[in-house]
């Protein structure tokens, strides 16, 4: 037992090093204050539009989920990415062959960590934002509570839940498509049945059998996720020779810079389904938002605005992927400007992205009428080329420095609040004004596209400067 608490204590204090070491202390710490604070202004603002508490409560564990997902991707990533986002050096939990730990310990503890860490640095300072609010709108300070925990079990079920489908894939990719259509097709006609298995569900009924129902999927994802994952090895590979680096230049757009992106996509760990089950997950939450918003307020939102949004807004994890093995000061030693590089990096994000989220607009289809998501058609790539641009002109290639520094952190957040709200106002209303709402919503999607060139544009020149500066 000791041993497992020292391991555990070593991990948070990992974790605390490598974020002050990478954003310094003063900005770090700041990023929890930031959180209530977004959350409260939100949630007032909300409040103002009519908005009632059950549904922010639910948007609450939407987001959640959505986080908790995301971290859970740790599997896909792998250490060789790691060391070219942090450099020359091995995390704890990729050291189960030079430490006398397995790897599923390891995991086990990691998960753990990352529970207690995010509780901290990310869930607490969301329930404090929503507390003045939730109080004014008529929920106890036992509700308020709840919701915390509530929170804390659904962020955990997010990770837990991604590393067990990860796992999954790593032994039977095959098993991996069936789970994984399983869960689409409850989440698609069974919303109900799905949600009475998640924390949630404990929010709104909170009573011992429904605990007991709801738990039990967290509880099999915590114990399965660390024994299903098979670590890639470190051993030997056996290279195989291929002319597809060649093959993919002679496709029209496609130069070396772009080509090599695309070939380390789809040669890392989870290959192109990584893109797939990122945008996934982001596909499931806007479908049980879109589901809660009708039941609770009575409105019929646009379909293919809200899908076109939010499924634009998640490309921000495909730019992660293409981005993921690249260390900034590795192109210094080819004769290009940083302005070529970033082309680059634009034309494979697109490659990736918009095939992937037009097929789930395609999937929508299933219950939504098809002329209603003909809008989401043309919003969702005009938002990700603006996503892409924001992105790049602030983060250059290093988008993971977002996560807990907090002026860049807010400064991203402002830029696609810019677009993301008029966009669901949009879908909210057009059930009243159809032609202004999806027009409107056409018109400024089209104008933050170009907006997004431009920055894409601005960027090289920008990242360029900083790397002559070093700043």
């Amino acid at each position: 037992m000791a041993s497992n608490t020292s391991l555990f204590r070593w991990m948070l204090l990992e974790e605390y090093r490598l974020h002050t070491k990478l954003f310094g202390s003063t900005r770090f710490l700041a990023f929890p204050v930031f959180v209530a604070a977004i959350v409260g202004g939100g949630v007032y603002l909300l409040s103002l539009t009519g908005t009632s508490m059950g549904a922010v409560v639910a948007g609450l564990h939407a987001l959640v989920v959505f986080f908790g997902l995301q971290v859970g991707t740790l599997g896909l990533v792998g250490r060789d990415a790691m060391r070219d986002v942090l450099g020359d050096v091995t995390l704890l939990v990729f050291s189960a062959r030079t430490l006398p730990v397995s790897w599923g310990r390891l995991l086990a503890t990691f998960l753990v960590k990352d529970l207690v860490y995010y509780a901290a640095f990310f869930l607490t300072p969301l329930v404090v934002g929503f507390v003045p609010v939730a109080l004014a709108g008529g929920l106890s300070l036992g509700q308020v509570a709840l919701l915390w925990v509530t929170l804390l079990g659904t962020f955990a079920l997010g990770a837990a839940g991604s590393l067990a489908l990860v796992g999954l894939g790593t032994r039977n990719r095959v098993a991996l498509v069936v789970v994984v259509v399983a869960l689409a097709l409850l989440a698609l006609f069974r919303t109900g049945d799905l949600v009475a298995v998640t924390p949630y569900a404990v929010y709104l009924d909170p009573s011992p059998a429904t605990a007991v129902l709801a738990l039990g999927p967290l509880v099999v994802a915590a114990a399965l996720g660390p024994l299903l994952f098979k670590p890639a090895s470190g051993g030997s590979t056996r290279r195989v020779r291929t002319d597809r680096y060649r093959e993919l230049q002679r496709l029209p757009g496609i130069d070396g810079l772009t080509a090599r992106p695309l070939l380390e996509v789809t040669r890392s760990s989870g290959s192109v389904w990584k893109v797939v089950f990122s945008l996934g997950v982001l596909f499931g939450v806007a479908a049980l938002l879109l589901d809660r918003v009708a039941v609770a307020t009575g409105i019929d939102p646009s379909a293919g605005v809200a899908f076109g949004t939010l499924l634009g807004l998640g490309s921000f994890t495909t730019f992660n992927w293409v981005t993921q093995f690249d260390d900034p000061q590795g192109y210094l030693r080819y004769p290009t400007g940083m302005d070529a590089v970033f082309g680059a990096k634009f034309r494979a994000h697109l490659a990736f992205a918009v095939p992937t989220g037009l097929a789930y607009l395609a999937l929508a289809a299933v219950w939504y009428p098809v002329v209603e998501l003909l809008v989401g058609v043309v919003v969702f790539p005009l938002v990700s080329v603006y996503v892409f641009g924001l992105t790049a002109y602030l983060t250059g290639l290093s988008a993971n420095e977002l996560l807990f520094d907090t002026p860049l952190f807010a400064a991203f957040g402002a830029g696609m609040a810019l677009l993301a709200v008029p966009l669901l106002v949009a879908s909210l209303a057009a059930g009243a004004a159809p032609q202004l709402a999806l027009g409107g919503a056409v018109a400024l999607s089209a104008v933050a596209a170009l907006v997004g060139y431009a920055l894409v544009g601005r960027a090289g020149p920008r990242w360029d400067e900083k790397m002559r500066t070093g700043e």
